[in-house]
């Protein structure tokens, strides 16, 4: 079976990127596996692909490479609508909206066309008119697969299939490092800036923690000052960017999500993957679609002081070392739903059900 899966851009550090790369990965043992990628930023993709993968890109966007067509989206749109109008897949899976409504309309019918869903619904209008088009819509999370369903209205079948974690052994948290981790884009919907906040005031009381931010982003330089201004020198430290964010995560005891929409989960499921139980806030969008509270981590409820409620979440982790182990455990009992072998095979059920080719 020849499967291809369309993305934006396969060179970024985003969630995305990562479960698709995961994904690929693992259908690659059993398929003929593509990505591609509309646009190449980079020498080499941030994350590692499998050789089994094969990668291709429509648009060099390097600096210094020269095109014939005129440079921005009319480039990138004709170059896409090119490759759609001769695709030789039997599987096509597009990983945006925009992508999405561009295979509806240019890929061959003969394709069995898939849209892989993270986020809420964009501006309806083109969703509406091409979406049904396509032979399956597949959401990461049950609020995304409800909010779909809602603005296909069952013109489309929406199915809810998990983001896969990179194929195991996993590495594990010893549980003894006096460190909480937190990681992914440096942007204001992260909420970084509440999380140092909290942090201060874990530092205050248990001065031999430390706080290890993994990333990067237009967010850099406010949390920064933001932590030159608590004077948190000793306590907060930037780590840069990192492929392995799991085995980052293996060095901490726990890890801290303060964003305020969690719509992509790789930094949660990876952290849980760890043996490590997550901090976060609760919501009808974010860290409580992948974690249960008291389970496999612990969730803040929003609103009043957020701030003093995350810190003294943070403290009631550290100052209770069973309780921490426990959580840990329950993570690691909750990562294993989201293991690339059992996330491929759901893939492979609803492939075999929309064209019966498997």
């Amino acid at each position: 079976m020849r499967i291809c899966l369309l993305v934006p851009s396969v060179d970024g550090m985003r969630g995305d990127v990562r479960s698709v790369v995961n994904l690929a990965g693992e259908l690659a043992e059993r398929h003929d596996v593509e990505i591609v990628s509309v646009r190449r930023h980079r020498d080499r993709p941030f994350f590692p692909i499998r050789a089994k993968v094969r990668l291709s890109w429509l648009v060099d966007a390097r600096p210094g490479v020269r095109h014939l067509l005129p440079a921005g989206e009319m480039r990138a749109e004709v170059a896409l609508w090119r490759r759609l109008r001769g695709l030789r897949a039997d599987v096509l899976i597009t990983t945006r909206p925009g992508l999405s409504v561009q295979a509806a309309r240019h890929a061959p019918r003969e394709t069995v066309r898939i849209a892989r869903e993270w986020d809420r619904p964009p501006v309806p209008g083109p969703i509406r008119r091409f979406y049904p088009r396509l032979d399956a819509v597949v959401a990461a999370t049950e609020s995304g697969r409800a909010e779909w369903e809602r603005l296909l209205e069952g013109e489309v079948g929406v199915r809810l299939i998990r983001d896969a974690l990179p194929a195991g052994p996993w590495p594990r948290s010893r549980m003894d490092n006096r460190i909480v981790a937190a990681g992914g884009r440096w942007v204001p919907v992260k909420a970084y800036d509440r999380l140092i906040r909290a942090f201060a005031v874990v530092a205050g009381k248990r001065p031999d923690w430390r706080l290890r931010l993994y990333g990067s982003g237009p967010e850099e330089k406010r949390l920064r000052a933001l932590v030159a201004d608590l004077h948190l020198h000793n306590h907060v430290y930037f780590m840069g960017t990192t492929p392995d964010l799991g085995g980052e995560f293996a060095k901490a005891s726990i890890v801290a999500v303060t964003s305020r929409a969690e719509a992509l989960g790789m930094t949660v499921i990876e952290a849980m993957a760890s043996g490590v139980p997550v901090v976060g806030f609760g919501g009808a969008r974010g860290p409580g679609e992948f974690v249960v509270d008291g389970r496999s981590g612990v969730l803040v409820p929003e609103g009043g002081d957020e701030v003093g409620a995350y810190a003294a979440a943070l403290l009631g982790l550290i100052d209770d070392e069973r309780r921490r182990r426990e959580l840990a455990a329950g993570a690691l009992e909750a990562a294993a739903g989201y293991g690339a072998p059992a996330v491929a095979e759901r893939w492979e059920k609803l492939i075999a059900e929309t064209s019966g080719r498997l």
